[in-house]
């Protein structure tokens, strides 16, 4: 059932204003539109609420009845008003952005940090979500930019490239693997491996980027997850491939870069094209893109031995 507020809403101003004529004057309408909205509402409940003469209006039975009704109504709705408008004004300001859970795992804190230093009164919601997801969000506007890979773009959003992040070789630090500078994909023919699937994306650019040479290794098993696979790790299952910021210092493992080839995927802010972000959005982008960056290993890190 739909209720007719501006009905009601004219309906006490008419009889606490005395007559349409004030009514109107009170809510800054012309008469003929006090007079629409009576009809209106008396049409929807059946009944008539005011006996109009030339002289005056008074209260029809059914009026009368409505009345406290109608102001009990009206004053709760003032009293909602005033506490939602209280509330805007009390309420911390939210500021959300979508990023890959590989990069907020691990390297996104600091950068919030320093956020939070800046804009203490503005509270940040992270939607950690797949690449899709994050598109999504950020087309519908649900998030003021995404921070991804560069990868299919539907949505037609503006991508801006900031970074390569290549893959690394993760392994235990007791690992014969762990003593190298670095590890060609060749050294791992023998080794059990931990493939990574959708929705991450992983195992596509490892296979597009080795060709025919993926089956000459050991997938022994496979995740949906990064946090799984490194959890494989740990427990001694295999080793496997991941980005290179998807890997904590303190999580008791170690990385190598991977060569021969090397693979990366590239890093992106997503923003819907012709979107101007606030001061507080710009600054967090940035602090995000710069502490990302910093956390890549230099180029002469990914070297042979």
């Amino acid at each position: 059932m739909q209720i007719d507020f501006l009905g009601m809403q004219a309906f006490l101003a008419i009889v606490e204003q005395g007559g349409f004529q004030q009514a109107a004057a009170h809510l800054c309408l012309s008469q003929t539109a006090v007079s629409h909205r009576i009809r209106k509402l008396e049409s929807s409940l059946g009944v008539s609420l005011l006996a109009r003469t030339t002289r005056d209006v008074t209260l029809t039975d059914a009026g009368r009845a409505l009345l406290p009704r109608v102001r009990a109504a009206m004053r709760e709705f003032e009293l909602s008003y005033d506490a939602l408008r209280q509330h805007s004004r009390t309420a911390p300001q939210w500021l959300a952005f979508g990023c890959l859970p590989t990069l907020a795992a691990h390297r996104i804190a600091p950068a919030l940090a320093r956020f939070r230093d800046l804009h203490p009164a503005i509270a940040v919601r992270v939607f950690d979500n797949s690449i899709q997801e994050i598109a999504e969000l950020t087309h519908a506007e649900t998030t003021v930019f995404g921070i991804s890979v560069v990868a299919a773009n539907p949505h037609n959003l503006a991508v801006e490239p900031f970074a390569d992040e290549p893959f690394v070789l993760v392994c235990p630090a007791d690992h014969r693997l762990a003593g190298r500078r670095a590890v060609q994909w060749d050294d791992l023919k023998g080794e059990t491996l931990i493939r990574i699937s959708l929705p991450a994306g992983n195992s596509t650019a490892i296979d597009d980027a080795l060709g025919e040479r993926r089956l000459t290794l050991r997938w022994a098993y496979e995740t949906q997850h990064t946090a799984v696979a490194l959890d494989f790790v740990r427990a001694g299952l295999g080793l496997t491939a991941v980005p290179a910021l998807s890997v904590a210092q303190a999580d008791g493992l170690v990385t190598r870069p991977l060569l021969q080839p090397s693979i990366a995927r590239r890093l992106a802010v997503l923003t819907r094209r012709g979107a101007v972000l606030s001061g507080p959005a710009q600054t967090l982008r940035d602090l995000l893109v710069d502490a990302l960056r910093a956390g890549l290993p230099r180029a002469e890190d990914e070297r042979g031995e």
